[in-house]
């Protein structure tokens, strides 16, 4: 795994919205697999429960967008990761008190820019500009997309 995905990115792979061109082109050129931690599966879920709720898509859209990540953590496409909680904690306390003052960034943001930097991957696909920019502070390449 070289790359980590956040939740937005993977997001608009799993359902449609404005930016799932980019990221369906992305992954044309990505090396696979992407990491899908605990807070992938939370998050994910519950971003697209939320869009049934917004009447962004269908129940059943949900339920084949579920299946679809499911179908890519058996092929390989997703590989489920699993960096220590205490760790993630304690690195996005240390990006939070560095970062977050200048540069806006929300708690979920940081616990991916954490996860990513504890897993010793190099690069954030994301299509948020905070999210990117934490990244790029903590070293990490992040593509505009």
């Amino acid at each position: 795994m070289r790359a980590y995905a956040d939740t937005g990115f993977l997001c608009s792979l799993y359902t449609l919205d404005r930016h799932t061109p980019r990221a369906a082109a992305r992954m044309k050129r990505q090396v696979l697999p992407l990491p899908h931690t605990w807070l992938h599966q939370l998050e994910l879920r519950n971003a697209l429960r939320l869009r049934v709720f917004r009447g962004e898509i269908t129940a059943s859209q949900r339920d084949a967008s579920l299946n679809m990540i499911l179908a890519d953590l058996a092929g390989g496409v997703l590989a489920a990761a699993s960096p220590a909680l205490a760790a993630i904690m304690t690195e996005a306390e240390r990006l939070s008190a560095l970062h977050t003052e200048t540069l806006g960034t929300r708690s979920p943001d940081v616990l991916h820019v954490a996860a990513a930097l504890v897993l010793g991957l190099k690069e954030l696909l994301t299509f948020d500009a905070r999210q990117a920019a934490l990244a790029r502070a903590s070293g990490l390449r992040a593509p505009t997309l």
